[in-house]
């Protein structure tokens, strides 16, 4: 199947054929945790000299792992940040977190329904996506089956994590679903030869989220939890 948006109305599995995982990104997907990030970085950088804006981090630097972001920044605007610097801004991002991350609507009863494994890979580091999952309570069900670009020679857009992760679940990365919402990772998952679903859901996305590129078009786009099974009713626990 070629990797082609489409609308909410129509199904971006293959026919016939049910998955036999679902890969969920964590950042943006699982939580709303993307514009708290982008917030909490235009900040931090603005101290050190940086001056960018929530447009610029959501073009560059979404779904991206923070090594990567640092080295982006190094390289664009000729900034060396300071040794201490990744870990005040991981610290205040969490303090963040605590205050006002909130699981996605729709999350937690599309997980309860699933008839499939699921399992997470995310960019986060490992530090931070457990305590995210823990703030939502989805710790004990997904900790286990959480692999981080930790693990990897090469994060998204790279195919790497969500190889490893079918690797580790014992699936055929040929039928894969995964839930992403940044453009390296619906690339990283194409390239895995995954089907792959755009998630638009999140307080980072708006209405002027333009179309995806032509190397990052997912099979489908959609934006409410509520309606996965809607989409997949193939994947629903039978009642």
């Amino acid at each position: 199947m070629e990797p082609q948006a489409q609308d909410a109305a129509s199904s971006g599995l293959i026919p016939g054929r049910v998955p036999e995982l679902v890969i969920l990104d964590c950042d943006g997907v699982l939580i709303d945790s993307e514009i708290i990030s982008a917030r909490m970085l235009v900040q931090e950088l603005a101290e050190h000299g940086v001056q960018i804006d929530l447009a610029y981090v959501a073009r560059h630097f979404l779904g991206r792992s923070y090594p990567t972001v640092i080295a982006e920044i190094r390289r664009d605007f000729g900034v060396t940040l300071p040794d201490g610097f990744e870990e005040d801004y991981r610290n205040r991002l969490l303090d963040a977190f605590k205050r006002g991350l909130q699981i996605m609507p729709g999350v937690r009863d599309m997980l309860d329904a699933l008839d499939v494994p699921v399992c997470v890979a995310t960019s986060s580091s490992p530090r931070r996506v457990e305590m995210s999952l823990r703030l939502v309570d989805l710790w004990k069900r997904l900790g286990p089956v959480t692999f981080t670009a930790h693990e990897v020679a090469h994060g998204k857009p790279a195919p790497d994590l969500f190889l490893h992760a079918a690797a580790r679940m014992g699936a055929n990365p040929a039928a894969c679903l995964v839930i992403e919402d940044s453009l390296p990772g619906i690339r990283a998952g194409l390239a895995a030869g995954m089907t792959v679903w755009r998630f638009t859901g999140g307080s980072h996305m708006g209405t002027d989220t333009p179309p995806e590129p032509d190397d990052a078009r997912p099979h489908l786009r959609f934006a409410d939890f509520n309606s996965f099974y809607t989409l997949a009713p193939a994947l629903r626990t039978p009642r």
